[in-house]
């Protein structure tokens, strides 16, 4: 077929999104103050199963307000996943903390529950955990660490928005759940995030922190170092139609996966992410290992782009990178060094047709002959 370029997560807006921007405009409340702040925040409460939900203006800005909840300093220890995009290490940097990072489970690609309690000293203050690519983690036995050593427990759910961990929507798991809305997320506001609790006390500082820490009972005093994390209401008008479709959004990545997990069955040698039992992953990215007897990863996603599809490596892990490589010991994380080196993301967008996942899985099953 005449095939246009396919990319690898393009937005779908099939909703009130146009007509709730143009509220914005014609009513002229377009900064951080408005009747969608609000409605979204009430909303995603709602559609996480929390008390509260506290918008903010991106997914690292909603970990680095998480971590300052729990007043994270120099001299702490967080334990971080290796493998995991370099915000969910970042946030414990900007407050001069020190991440620690686990390898990953083989099966789910997850942080390994076995192996947390090997790193925890007692500079250790909390864990943060990521749904990665959408699968969550395997909560149970790592909230019966947080509780035994008193530790935080913050999910990173910017990728699995929908996702459930037995029956419970991720994000009202752990102590915090901290979401993004980037444009190539399940649902977007451009950019965004959102912080999710149902410690009131935590919720409360949280919101104060995020508004330049103004006192929410007496205008323009400050009786703290906040920060300007704001989302808009033009963000947030986008977001409310988004979380209105969700349930459209997150039907159209399990459609894709099944197709693709159907059509890339005949080569038992592609290996998609796996759904565990106690899991309903969100799939957020499709994502695959190539076998160690496939064409490097590097010929593959050029022999696709060459098809028109774009594609992507997973994320490097965290202990290769140069802030972080300092006593690391690459040895120490056989799993996420192999995941990273054989990953690969194929488009994920709610928007493709059956016909493009075919040319997809034609070309990829092609590609790595």
């Amino acid at each position: 077929m005449n095939q246009r370029r396919i990319s690898i997560a393009a937005p779908v807006f099939c909703g009130n999104e146009k007509k709730y921007v143009n509220d914005c405009l014609d009513t002229t409340w377009v900064s951080s103050i408005g009747k969608y702040v609000d409605e979204f925040e009430y909303k995603f409460a709602e559609f996480c199963q929390v008390k509260h939900a506290i918008s903010c203006s991106n997914g690292t800005v909603a970990l680095h307000l998480a971590m300052l909840a729990y007043d994270i300093k120099p001299g702490d220890e967080v334990i971080v996943p290796t493998f995991t995009y370099v915000a969910t290490a970042n946030c414990v940097k900007y407050c001069g903390a020190t991440p620690i990072f686990v390898d990953s489970d083989p099966e789910t690609w997850n942080i390994n529950p076995k192996l947390i309690e090997k790193v925890i000293s007692p500079k250790t203050k909390g864990i943060i955990v990521v749904h990665i690519y959408g699968h969550p983690v395997d909560m149970d036995p790592i909230i019966k660490i947080a509780k035994k050593h008193h530790l935080f427990l913050v999910e990173d759910a910017a990728e699995a928005h929908g996702a459930e961990y037995k029956g419970k929507k991720v994000g009202s798991v752990g102590d915090i759940g901290t979401f993004s809305f980037f444009g190539n997320k399940i649902i977007t506001t451009g950019e965004g995030g959102m912080v999710t609790t149902n410690d009131n006390n935590l919720a409360r500082l949280i919101r104060q922190m995020k508004g330049q820490g103004v006192d929410p009972n007496q205008r323009y005093w400050f009786p703290m170092v906040g920060y300007n994390y704001r989302m808009t209401n033009i963000e947030a008008a986008i977001g409310l139609a988004q979380l209105e479709k969700i349930e459209w959004h997150t039907k159209q990545r399990q459609r894709i996966a099944n197709h693709y997990k159907q059509r890339l069955s005949v080569d038992p040698r592609l290996i998609i992410q796996p759904q565990m039992s106690y899991a309903k992953n969100s799939y957020w990215m499709i994502s695959v290992l190539l076998s160690n007897d496939m064409p490097e990863r590097s010929i593959v996603m050029n022999r696709m782009d060459q098809k028109g599809i774009e594609t992507r490596p997973f994320f490097y892990p965290m202990h290769v990178l140069p802030m972080y490589k300092e006593n690391q010991l690459q040895s120490s994380f056989p799993v996420a060094n192999s995941i990273y080196l054989r990953g690969l993301n194929l488009p994920s967008s709610g928007s493709l047709s059956n016909e493009e996942l075919d040319y997809i899985c034609d070309s990829l099953l092609e590609c790595v002959k």
